[in-house]
C-alpha cells in the first residue's frame, strides 16, 4: 500500500521508517529483573502495515510503549536502539521525545473511554492535540478539529465537537481517538488492539477506516493485535512474539500458507474455520497445550519447548537463533537449523 506521502517525499518506499534493534525493556520487581521485551528487532517501512501478534503477555504492548517512550516505572528500556528516520529515540530527552509524539509517531490505544477525558468536549480534546504541536489559534484549531472528525467519517462532525465522550458510541469514540492521533499528520501510527473493546461489526468498520486512511495519507502502521483475521486483511508483514521474543517474521501470505514456527502453527490452528470441508463437524477448537510461562521462571533453551509438539533434545539446551526459512521469512526454531542464539547461550 503506497500513499501520497511516500510519493511526495520522493524516497525509496522500501526504506525503513522505524528500525528497532535488539530492544530490551526490563521491569525491576521484588522478584528481580524481568525482561518483558528481550532483544527484539524488526522494522517498518514507509507506507507499510506491519502486525505484532501473540498471546496476552508476550510483549506486544510493551514493545509499542517502548517505541513511544511511555513505559511506566518500574519498567525501563535497558538495551538496544529505536531508530525513527535514522534518529535513535531511546537517546532523546523527554522534551525532544514529546515533539516526536504526535508530530512523527502517534498511537491509538485499546479503550477509548479511558483515553478521552470525560469532563471535556470532544472538540476541546482534538483541538488541544492540534495546538500542542502546531502554532494555531483556538478558532483555527477548533476548525481543524472538525475537519479531522470529518476525515474519520463521523457524521455531522462540526456538531459532534460539542459532545462529551459519554454521548458517543464506542466506535465513535475510537474514531475520535484516531482523529486525535492523526491531527498532526504523523508518518507512523501505532494501533494497540484498536478494536478490542468494540463489537464485531464496529471492529470491521474501524479496520476499514484505518486501511482507507493508510492508503489516503501514506501512513506506516504498526498494528498490535491477537486477531489473525484482522492481520490477514490489513497487514503486509507479521512479527510473532512469545515471552518477549520474536519467534517468527514473515510476509502475511507466507505466514498463513507455510507457518515456520510451531507456536505460529498453533495460533493458526486455533482459528475457527467455516470453509474447511475436512474440518470435523463437531468437536472442540484446536488449542495450544499448556500456558505461557511466567517471565521470571522461563524454561531453559527454547522458551516454547514445554508446549511444543515438535520438541527435540536440542530444544532443551541453548535458545535457538532466529534463522532464515525462505525469502523474507525467519523463525526461532531448531527445525530450521542448529544455530544457537549467541546472546542467550546458557552456561
Amino acid at each position: 500500500m503506497t500513499g501520497a506521502r511516500v510519493a511526495d517525499l520522493d524516497v525509496d518506499p522500501a526504506e525503513a521508517l522505524l528500525e528497532v534493534k535488539n530492544l530490551r525493556t526490563t521491569f525491576f520487581t521484588a522478584d528481580g529483573a524481568i525482561h518483558a521485551v528481550d532483544n527484539v528487532s524488526f522494522n517498518v517501512r514507509r507506507g507499510e502495515a506491519v502486525a505484532l501478534v501473540g498471546e496476552s503477555g508476550c510483549g506486544k504492548s510493551v514493545t509499542a510503549m517502548s517505541i513511544m517512550r511511555l513505559v511506566a516505572t518500574p519498567g525501563k528500556i535497558t538495551g538496544g536502539e529505536i531508530r525513527f528516520k535514522g534518529r535513535d529515540l531511546a537517546s532523546l530527552s523527554e522534551r525532544e521525545m514529546r515533539d516526536v509524539r504526535g508530530n512523527d509517531i502517534a498511537m491509538v490505544f485499546q479503550e477509548p473511554m479511558t483515553s478521552l477525558n470525560p469532563v471535556f468536549k470532544i472538540g476541546a480534546q482534538v483541538a488541544e492535540a492540534i495546538r500542542i504541536h502546531r502554532k494555531v489559534g483556538k478558532k483555527e484549531a477548533w476548525k481543524q478539529a472538525g475537519d479531522m472528525l470529518e476525515l474519520v467519517s463521523i457524521p455531522d462532525p462540526h456538531k459532534r465537537l460539542h459532545d462529551y465522550p459519554h454521548q458517543l458510541s464506542g466506535g465513535m469514540r475510537q474514531r475520535v481517538m484516531i482523529a486525535i492521533a492523526l491531527s498532526c499528520d504523523p508518518e507512523l501510527l501505532i494501533a494497540d488492539e484498536p478494536t478490542t473493546a468494540l463489537d464485531v461489526t464496529i471492529q470491521a468498520q474501524i479496520m476499514e477506516l484505518l486501511a482507507s486512511l493508510q492508503k489516503k495519507l501514506g501512513l506506516a502502521v504498526l498494528l498490535i493485535t491477537h486477531d489473525l483475521g484482522v492481520v490477514a486483511e490489513f497487514c503486509e508483514r507479521v512479527i510473532v512474539m512469545y515471552t518477549g521474543r520474536v519467534v517468527e517474521e514473515a510476509p502475511v501470505r507466507a505466514l498463513f500458507a507455510n507457518p515456520a514456527h510451531p507456536y505460529t502453527r498453533g495460533l493458526l490452528r486455533s482459528l475457527p474455520s467455516i470453509t474447511d470441508v475436512n474440518a470435523p463437524k463437531k468437536g472442540r477448537l484446536s488449542t495450544i497445550e499448556g500456558m505461557v510461562p511466567s517471565l521470571n521462571a522461563l524454561p531453559q533453551g527454547c522458551k516454547f519447548n514445554p508446549r511444543c509438539p515438535d520438541v527435540m533434545e536440542i530444544c532443551l539446551g541453548n535458545e535457538p537463533a532466529l534463522m532464515p526459512v525462505s525469502e523474507g521469512q525467519s523463525a526461532r526454531c531448531y527445525l530450521h537449523g542448529d544455530e544457537a542464539d549467541p546472546e542467550r547461550i546458557e552456561n
